[in-house]
């Protein structure tokens, strides 16, 4: 889609700094990270939000989840602890319409959060 962000990153129409890539997923680093570790884990494909995952579409958050969890332990959250948010809706606090996995940590979370 011409007009969504995470599309034109993908794209490498806008620059962003890639954490990882594969032919189903990119992993940027956040621009206003939330904690010392914030990435989100976007799928090439574009899906609007959690709320249009269709069946076939099921292995796919398995796989983003994956590509966080890697990345995590990568940069040594695994013992820490680290937390993956997918936000639904401008309600939930998704800015971005293109399905996108936050991986963050390095600090303390609380719960709940928000």
């Amino acid at each position: 889609m011409s007009d969504c962000l995470f599309c034109r990153i993908v794209e490498r129409e806008i620059p962003a700094q890639i954490a990882y890539e594969d032919e189903t997923a990119v992993a940027i680093e956040d621009i206003h990270p939330q904690a010392p570790v914030h990435l989100l884990v976007i799928p090439r494909r574009h899906i609007v939000s959690l709320d249009e995952m269709k069946p076939e579409n099921e292995s796919l958050i398995g796989h983003l989840h994956g590509i966080a969890a890697q990345l995590a332990h990568e940069r040594g959250l695994g013992v820490k602890g680290y937390r993956t948010v997918i936000n639904n809706g401008a309600g939930a606090g998704q800015s971005v319409f293109h399905l996108h996995v936050h991986v963050l940590g390095g600090r303390p979370f609380h719960w709940p959060p928000g």
